[in-house]
């Protein structure tokens, strides 16, 4: 994933010195032709740190271009992604093959599921995507695994290693098999995203998926998906409230959904926050502060009840990508609670330090004082409510 880099000094070798030349030739390229050299000759090299399991080198060399402010950056972390995620075909009958996800947005007072999906639900969900998602020619492989976060591949070697498994499965249109015992433990969170994980394989150069048909949109795919293929998608959630995401190529996907996770847990917040106090959410109040630590990290946003002080209930909206001081964060956060329902939202500008519980590690909330505190349901409520909060 592309995030905010600190800068730090890392040794350079051949590889990292070729990565970054190839890297920064392709950001000085003024046309397309040589965009396609450059291209080629850098994903021919991160194929091969890839296999090598180099991802220091790459982590090394995407933190020395972020530094530097080179648009190089831009185009050596994009190639990277591409080069994880795909995989290209090696003739013209062979078939290209892209890892794509299925984003679920879920809150729950309960512990909203992951792990192993049964088969009938892998069918249903197979047959869907094929008639929403697919081009008419394209097969589908898909991991039998409801993914957390906490359970995504943690960096591009791991993320190449998954994607060539689901390659493989695409190729004979069947589904990857995974031991979800080998698979990190996922937190409990009030709301959180889950991930169908799979790859598509169609004839080189022919269409994936069903928008790049000649009568297809990708509106019109996400909608039918959603309505027709929520059936299929919603007992792997039960007992939640879910939002679906759009169908995209695994980076995408995941970064889209780490952005429409930000405003989703908010509006979870409030539902919650309402059914647990029984009270209208006009009858809460938000604080907002920012939070830095060698820069501005993320926004927190402390839930009070009207005329209390009382932290009840806490938000992180983290900060992403390219995003610092100058991102319109405050503004998105407001409109955000407003949607919800909040009517007092209280925007405090100084600068937090980026602390936590020292007994728990929960982050600590913004009161209408000023002071980063705990949140704690009143006694009475807190014990229907899940133990980690977002």
């Amino acid at each position: 994933m592309k995030r905010n880099r600190l800068p730090r000094r890392a040794r350079q070798t051949p590889d990292s010195e070729l990565l970054t030349r190839l890297a920064t030739r392709l950001s000085q390229s003024s046309n397309r032709i040589e965009d396609a050299y450059w291209e080629a000759r850098l994903a021919a090299h991160i194929d091969r740190l890839l296999a090598d399991d180099a991802e220091e080198t790459l982590i090394a060399v995407l933190d020395q271009l972020y530094t530097g402010g080179s648009r190089a950056y831009d185009e050596l972390a994009d190639m990277i992604e591409s080069c994880a995620e795909t995989r290209r075909a090696e003739s013209n009958n062979g078939l290209d093959v892209v890892m794509i996800a299925v984003p679920l947005l879920a809150w729950s007072r309960f512990q909203i599921p992951s792990g192993s999906i049964p088969v009938a639900q892998m069918d249903a969900v197979r047959v869907h995507l094929q008639a929403h998602v697919l081009a008419t020619d394209a097969k589908l492989g898909l991991s039998d695994i409801l993914y957390s976060p906490d359970q995504l591949p943690q960096n591009y070697v791991e993320t190449a290693q998954l994607a060539e498994r689901l390659a493989k499965a695409a190729i004979h249109g069947r589904n990857l098999k995974i031991d979800p015992a080998q698979l990190a433990e996922t937190m409990n969170f009030l709301s959180d995203t889950r991930y169908v994980l799979g790859a598509v394989a169609a004839p080189r150069a022919a269409a994936m998926f069903r928008w790049q048909e000649d009568d297809g949109d990708p509106a019109e795919s996400f909608r039918q998906l959603s309505s027709q293929g929520g059936d299929a998608l919603r007992p792997l959630l039960p007992a939640c409230a879910i939002e679906y995401q759009p169908v995209l190529a695994y980076h995408a996907a995941v970064r889209d959904a780490d952005r429409a996770s930000r405003p989703w847990s908010l509006r979870a917040a409030v539902a919650f926050l309402q059914t647990v106090l029984n009270q209208p959410a006009t009858q809460l109040r938000a604080v907002v502060a920012p939070f830095h630590d060698r820069q501005l990290e993320e926004f927190r946003i402390g839930f009070t009840q009207r005329g209390s002080s009382d932290v009840v209930h806490g938000v992180v909206w983290p900060l992403l990508e390219h995003e610092d001081e100058n991102n319109d964060a405050p503004g998105q956060i407001e409109a955000a609670l407003r949607e919800a329902g909040i009517a007092t939202v209280l925007m405090l500008d100084q600068r937090f330090p980026l602390e936590f519980c020292d007994d728990c590690g929960a982050p600590l909330y913004p009161n209408p004082e000023g002071e980063p505190v705990h949140a704690e349901l009143p006694e009475e409520q807190a014990e229907s409510a899940p133990r980690h909060l977002h």
